[in-house]
């Protein structure tokens, strides 16, 4: 990319959209193209591609989208399939139409079968039955592959598509409910902390097995990848036409990351696993080796991360209440 290019960041405000706009600017582009939900809807076609229209991106990266934990995916499975088919629909289709030079998609590991060889290897897409707790986001997310993919064959574009690891980080969401496990049990050991609780329980056995990554290597793999040229990208990935995972190779079970988080917090009362609760998959570790043999590598690691996202979440949500 250029310095002075055009790029749109879909979804600026979310965790990994504000990440990538932090990225960016300090890598030294400025011209960025950002609005807010309020400002654009992403939903409606109609406003999607009058704003395209307007304004003539020369690169999207396509962070927004519904997400949430599995309560939130258990109790809005409808908002969470329509909502994101829509946003990738239409940001797709107004990129091809008014000739975007790249484009990269977001999706999120939850693509892969429940019971998948680990790690899971880009390989892996449509060999087995989804997870039942978030199948409908991750049928959202496949189509949004399959989207590039098509574009890409059809109409020789050149939309990549980046499948992260599950993401925490600074301006995550810490609804203790409907956000994902990390911000949740830092919420709630949190609130437990200041309130004098004696415990807090959390969903599941804790024994599933998880691989955490934070936000600010991801944006720092998308930069990398839109740097590739086309014919070299190609070629790296042996000319596939589909996705690339992005992860840092290491798992750990939701037991010993609550009790990490724990510590960071400063936490001193009792964690309780209710196992009547969902686990979701029993095991989520991605196969990242295309991605590290172009070069990429992580660069955090978790408890840096977590005492990283602690900070900004006193430093900010706190100051608000």
């Amino acid at each position: 990319m250029n310095i002075d290019d055009k790029i749109y960041i879909a979804g600026h405000n979310g965790l990994v959209g504000s990440s990538i706009v932090r990225r960016l600017l300090r890598n030294g582009y400025s011209n960025l193209i950002m609005r807010s939900h309020t400002e654009l809807d992403l939903v409606n076609q109609s406003d999607v591609n009058d704003f395209f229209s307007e304004n003539k991106p020369d690169y999207v990266i396509l962070s927004a989208a519904k997400v949430g934990g599995i309560f939130a995916n258990s109790t809005f499975p409808a908002d969470f399939i329509y909502q994101n088919m829509m946003i990738e629909s239409n940001v797709i289709y107004s990129s091809y139409v008014n000739k975007v030079k790249k484009l990269v998609f977001l999706g999120s590991s939850c693509i892969y079968p429940r019971e998948v060889n680990q790690p899971m290897r880009e390989d892996a897409l449509l060999s087995g039955i989804l997870e039942p707790s978030n199948e409908p986001y991750a049928i959202a997310k496949i189509a949004g592959i399959k989207l590039c993919e098509s574009f890409n064959r059809q109409f020789n574009t050149d939309y990549r598509s980046l499948m992260p690891t599950n993401l925490y980080g600074i301006k995550d969401s810490f609804d203790s409910e409907n956000s994902h496990v990390i911000p949740a049990l830092i919420s709630r050991m949190h609130n437990a902390k200041t309130t004098d609780s004696s415990e807090i329980v959390v969903w599941g056995s804790g024994r599933p097995m998880r691989e955490f990554m934070y936000v600010d290597d991801l944006s720092e793999a998308i930069i990398f990848i839109l740097n590739m040229s086309k014919s070299s990208f190609q070629e790296k990935i042996n000319h596939s036409l589909s996705h690339l995972n992005v992860g840092t190779g290491i798992e750990i079970s939701i037991k010993e990351l609550a009790y990490i988080i724990k510590k960071v917090v400063g936490f001193e009362g009792k964690v309780i696993f209710d196992s009547t609760k969902l686990d979701g998959s029993p095991r989520k570790l991605i196969d990242a080796t295309k991605l590290t043999n172009m070069g990429w590598k992580h660069q955090t690691n978790l408890e840096d991360g977590l005492l990283k996202t602690y900070e900004w979440y006193l430093n900010n949500l706190q100051s608000k209440t």
